[in-house]
């Protein structure tokens, strides 16, 4: 048994295009329809209930086009919102990028002191600290909130010194409190590695909360035998909506995925789910 029909992905923006990446890398075969809410970007600062509300619509949306998985590729929706959204959507799996990004940081910390950046609201509902201690009380969680990581990704100034200044004015302390772990708990944070791993030194591992997504999707899918027995996949075969044609969104989407995107469509969400 198999199954062609495409994963469905979300995020507020461009950062789940970091899942993407790793899902064509891991799964070249499979169809994906990915979404970014840009015209609604950020998430990180919203209220709980409204968090729900954009992810349900987000995975609305998807549903339309007959997925048969859902992606939660925002850090913020999937700390919220995602026993919600599992409650909603009963036929297919809706997996999060929170508890795979848990379980590889416990996995390889020796000191069981890890660190973990994320929006406002991902650090607020302490989802990770939870995701963590469910499978290893003991260990000591530091934690950060980086509310201005995600608008430097999207404005594409990753690699800048504005950049390097605020990672330092966030991640000094965790460093000084002995973390040998950080997981990167934002999707947009991995466009950032090379200017965090510079703050926190060789020392101290990062980890990227889209990677252990991405194949906890691909462990789910084979297990269910559920895999795309086609080759028509990739890049190339799958498709990318935004709901803002956003000035840098081109230039993102082709440093994300290191090549250029043929497939980009505008629409109007909430005209579409109601």
């Amino acid at each position: 048994m198999s199954d062609a029909r495409p994963v469905g992905i979300f995020d507020s923006g461009l950062g789940g295009l970091t899942v993407v990446k790793e899902l064509v890398r891991l799964m070249p075969g499979e169809e994906l329809i990915y979404l970014g809410d840009t015209a609604r970007f950020p998430y990180g600062g919203r209220s709980d209930e409204t968090i729900r509300n954009l992810g349900l619509q987000d995975a609305k949306f998807l549903l339309k086009r007959d997925i048969k998985m859902i992606v939660v590729a925002c850090n913020t929706v999937s700390s919220v919102a995602l026993e919600y959204l599992r409650e909603s959507v009963h036929d297919i799996p809706v997996i999060g990028v929170v508890l795979p990004g848990a379980r590889a940081a416990v996995f390889r910390t020796a000191e069981k002191k890890i660190g973990v950046i994320g929006t406002a609201a991902t650090i607020r509902t302490q989802s990770y600290v939870k995701a963590i201690h469910d499978i290893d009380p003991d260990i000591k969680v530091f934690f950060r909130a980086c509310p201005l990581f995600a608008p430097l990704v999207e404005d594409n100034l990753y690699d800048s010194e504005i950049a390097r200044m605020v990672a330092q004015h966030y991640i000094y302390q965790l460093v000084d409190n002995g973390i040998d772990c950080l997981i990167l708990g934002c999707t947009h944070y991995p466009l950032l590695m090379e200017v965090i791993q510079g703050v926190v030194g060789s020392r101290v591992e990062l980890i990227d909360s889209a990677l252990w997504a991405a194949k906890e999707a691909q462990d789910i899918l084979t297990a269910l035998d559920a895999c795309n027995p086609r080759s028509t996949g990739g890049l190339e075969g799958s498709t990318f909506f935004i709901t803002d044609l956003t000035p840098g969104f081109s230039q993102g989407a082709q440093i994300f995925l290191g090549q250029k995107l043929n497939k980009i469509e505008k629409i109007e969400l909430e005209k579409i789910t109601g």
